[in-house]
C-alpha cells in the first residue's frame, strides 16, 4: 500500500513511516546538491544565518535538466546522496526533517536521522522524466550562480519515493540485500 503525505511533514508522519514504505509526497520541498550544501555548511560553521530556512524542510538532491513545455522542470532524477554526507548531520541538527536522493548513507548521517527523528527517501534513479511530471512549479531561493544546483523550492504532487532509512534507523540498504544472496549448500 502506498502512503500519501502532504507536506510539510509532521512528527506523526515521520513516526508512521517505515523502511520499505512506498510514498507519494505532495506539497513543497527544497532542492540542493553538494555545492549548495557546502555553502550552507560553511555558513553554519561561521555562525552565520542561512539564506533559506531549512527547519521542517525536506531537501531533494537534484540538478534538473532544462524544462520543456508544459513542464516546470526538465528530467529531474536524484543525485547520489553520499556526496552530501559530510554536510547532512549539521543540517539535520538545525531542523531539516528529511532528504530525497539515491544510494546509501554513512553512519554519521544515519545517527543524525535517528537523533533528530528524520527520514531519508529514495527516488528512483533512471526515472527522471517521470519524476519531472510530479514537479508542478519551481522558485529560485538562493545561489543562482550554481545554475541547476541552486537551491530552489518545488511544489510537487504525488512525487514517488521509498522510505530507505526511517526515524528508528531501519535501513533498507542493510536489511534487504541478505534476503537475495545466493548461498551454497
Amino acid at each position: 500500500m502506498t502512503k500519501k503525505i502532504t507536506l510539510p511533514i509532521t512528527e506523526e508522519d515521520i513516526e508512521n513511516l517505515n523502511a520499505g514504505d512506498s510514498v507519494l509526497l505532495s506539497g513543497s520541498i527544497i532542492t540542493g546538491r553538494d555545492a549548495a550544501h557546502k555553502r550552507l555548511f560553511e555558513l553554519l560553521e561561521e555562525g552565520k544565518e542561512l539564506p533559506v530556512d531549512i527547519k521542517g524542510e525536506i531537501i531533494y538532491y537534484v540538478g534538473p535538466a532544462p524544462a520543456k513545455p508544459p513542464y516546470a522542470v526538465g528530467p529531474a532524477g536524484p543525485t547520489s546522496s553520499y556526496r552530501m554526507d559530510k554536510y547532512t548531520p549539521a543540517l539535520l541538527d538545525r531542523g531539516m526533517k528529511g532528504m530525497i536522493g539515491k544510494g546509501a548513507r554513512n553512519k554519521e548521517v544515519i545517527d543524525a536521522i535517528v537523533r533528530n527523528h528524520c527520514v531519508y527517501f529514495a527516488a528512483i534513479g533512471g526515472a527522471a522524466a517521470l519524476i519531472a511530471k510530479s514537479i508542478k512549479s519551481e522558485e529560485l531561493l538562493c545561489y543562482e550562480d550554481l545554475g541547476t544546483e541552486a537551491i530552489r523550492r518545488y511544489v510537487i504532487e504525488d512525487f514517488p519515493c521509498i522510505v530507505v532509512i526511517d526515524s528508528k534507523g531501519n535501513n533498507l540498504y542493510e536489511s534487504e540485500p541478505p534476503k537475495y544472496r545466493i548461498t551454497e549448500e
